[in-house]
């Protein structure tokens, strides 16, 4: 039965790597804006995106999940109007919890990598007269380098993290093995074979990353062999 329920489970692969890179690319772009956002001298900017970090980071992805697919359809509005072909999808749901969800921690990476940004660099760009507008453009993708490492665990997250779309009915990894459950009850070796395929999609994700880090950081080996 083995290779029955893995054949069977493996329909679920294209759904949950077309979610991961949707999602990835949506929360990437979000980050990227709240990035600068958080990085201008705006308060009311700041406060805004500080209240979105705050609700993402601090509750649950499943909650999330649950609200953004349940939460419209409470409202008269959103029902009749046309936003509700978008949140009446299962799909834009997903990908859009987990975009939401992704974007609030790339954020915090981000920023975070950017406040690292040695002082004597700042210093350098005001006195070439450049805005601060200018000199985020500058700086941002010195620091976006920097943060790839912790950005690549962020990746396999929100892969893992698709599993929890099956809550919400869509056919993936999860959604599969949990169909599949629900007629043969053999939960060790339904759920263990879910758990492998994951393993080794992650596996070779980081295997791919950690080449990508290797090249994308060389700058940083260079520079430290010319000092």
């Amino acid at each position: 039965m083995f290779w029955e329920y893995l054949q069977v489970i493996a329909q679920g692969i294209p759904t949950s790597l077309l979610l991961t890179v949707v999602s990835l690319s949506i929360a990437f772009l979000l980050a990227l804006l709240f990035t600068f956002l958080l990085s201008m001298e705006n308060k009311a900017a700041k406060s805004a995106v500080n209240l979105y970090l705050t609700l993402f980071t601090g509750t649950p992805l499943l909650v999330q999940f649950f609200l953004i697919y349940a939460g419209p359809g409470q409202f008269q509005w959103v029902v009749d109007s046309p936003l509700w072909s978008l949140f009446s999808n299962a799909w834009f749901c997903a990908a859009l919890a987990l975009a939401l969800n992704s974007a609030a921690y790339s954020t915090q990476l981000f920023h975070g990598a950017v406040k690292a940004i040695p002082k004597g660099q700042w210093e350098s760009c005001a006195a070439l007269g450049l805005s601060r507008l200018q000199t985020l453009k500058i700086l941002i993708p010195y620091a976006l380098k920097r943060a790839l490492p912790s950005y690549s665990n962020e990746i396999i997250l929100v892969f893992k993290g698709t599993a929890l779309a099956s809550t919400i009915t869509i056919m993936d990894i999860m959604g599969y093995a949990r169909q599949l459950y629900g007629t043969e009850y053999d939960a060790l070796t339904i759920y263990g074979i879910a758990g492998g395929i994951y393993l080794i999609i992650t596996g070779i994700a980081t295997l791919l990353l950690r080449k990508l880090e290797n090249r994308v950081l060389a700058f940083e080996r260079l520079d430290t062999r010319g000092a």
